[in-house]
């Protein structure tokens, strides 16, 4: 008989969000007459904007021409839509890519889940905490976080990210391989300065470290002094990975498409000590495992770096920002301690003494039939913390803070 990765056998329980999932439809299910606000998951409402959905009908139709039909596309993507990403994220930014430093995917959650397949078995992997947990559970997979204490992966590194300092972790104190950075954060909403993020790129290049740098959010950043690319430090383009993502730039989450940035610069070593590019690795990974994203979605992404795409995709995420305005300040109003929410869509707030984070969870369904995210479930510095997202109507989200007022202490 098949003798299984063990590795799985160590995972615990389900994935976050599946479980949450699941408390929800039992409620939902015990009690079908109300109706439940869910500010859990950080799925966008809005539907996809004029100028994405114009690209994507032309590109549709382009199909189902013989003259203008396309098969199997550029296994990294369409040079129509790595040019506008070079030219609209990076070149406007004063950052300069290569043409094969880009690579297009189906996902910021695939990228960061898979590139871990470069790494060696025995690599030391550092996690900011509270951490998405795909970084994580990516790197248990294969091996490299150990075995699970019930609290925590015994061979994981983490670094706090807590109220006591100010949610920017510390550098690791001992040898680390990589580490993974996700800002504007989820699940915390917090931001790094330019100054903290060089405390990070200074401390890869000394160390040989490499940084895998989640950047989904980048959009919903406003603060001028705040970085919206790794790439913006100097020396990042030595040590630094960089994953990009349409999901909620554009509310492509059920449309799907993203790109990661591997400089030709960001190298490692083989057991015999030759030096090797990890862009080399991942175009290989890339060409053996990928068959591309649809011709007509990288046609409705490159429509986002046009002119009207630009205007409409702001109205958007401003949108959404409004709604975490109307969420941090209901909170504060009711005496709750919250965090982020400026430069992201995501409110981390502290729960009442004496409640887990899982508790409240319960509490919140039960007593106000609103749902959120346990910080429990991003990993131990999570524990006490809870997450709600702006991604839902002004209207809802107005409604899920007037119901706190049902909450018991």
């Amino acid at each position: 008989m098949l003798h299984i990765n063990d590795n799985y056998q160590k995972l615990p329980g389900s994935y976050l969000f599946a479980e949450t999932a699941r408390r929800t439809k039992a409620y939902q299910e015990a009690h079908p007459e109300q109706e439940i606000i869910r500010l859990g998951i950080g799925d966008v409402t809005r539907p996809l904007v004029p100028a994405v959905i114009t690209a994507m009908h032309k590109a549709v139709d382009e199909m189902g021409r013989r003259e203008t039909f396309r098969g199997y596309g550029p296994d990294f993507g369409y040079d129509f839509l790595v040019n506008a990403i070079r030219d609209g994220d990076y070149a406007s930014r004063g950052i300069d890519l290569a043409y094969d430093e880009v690579f297009v995917s189906d996902g910021a959650k695939s990228d960061v889940g898979n590139i871990q397949e470069l790494f060696a078995p025995d690599a030391v992997i550092a996690v900011t905490d509270p951490v998405y947990p795909v970084y994580v559970d990516s790197n248990a997979m294969a091996g490299r976080a150990g075995s699970w204490t019930g609290e925590r992966w015994d061979r994981l590194v983490y670094l706090p990210c807590t109220e006591e300092n100010g949610f920017v972790p510390s550098v690791p104190d001992h040898p680390v391989d990589v580490l993974y950075l996700c800002y504007p954060n989820n699940p915390t909403g917090t931001v790094l300065t330019r100054a903290q993020l060089k405390v990070f790129v200074d401390w890869a290049r000394k160390n040989g470290a490499v940084i895998i740098y989640d950047a989904a959010y980048k959009a919903f950043i406003s603060t001028p002094e705040i970085p919206l690319s790794i790439y913006e430090i100097e020396g990042a383009r030595e040590v630094a990975i960089e994953c990009c993502s349409f999901s909620k730039t554009a509310g492509f989450t059920g449309t799907r498409c993203a790109y990661t940035v591997v400089p030709h610069e960001v190298k490692g070593r083989t057991a015999d000590g030759k030096e090797v590019e990890l862009n080399a690795m991942w175009k290989r990974r890339m060409a053996t495992k990928f068959n591309g994203v649809s011709y007509p979605v990288q046609r409705a992404a490159a429509a986002v770096y046009t002119e009207e795409g630009q205007r409409q995709i702001k109205e958007v995420i401003a949108y959404y920002l409004e709604n975490a305005r109307i969420i941090r300040e209901g909170l504060s109003e009711r005496g709750f301690r919250i965090y982020g929410g400026v430069n992201a869509p995501y409110i981390w707030l502290k729960t009442p003494e004496g409640i887990d984070s899982w508790t409240f969870f319960d509490k919140l369904l039960n007593e106000c039939r609103v749902v959120g995210t346990p910080g429990a479930g991003f990993g131990p510095s999570g524990e006490g913390y809870f997450r709600l997202t702006a991604f839902n109507t002004p209207e809802k989200t107005r409604e899920a803070i007037s119901r706190l007022d049902l909450f018991k202490l």
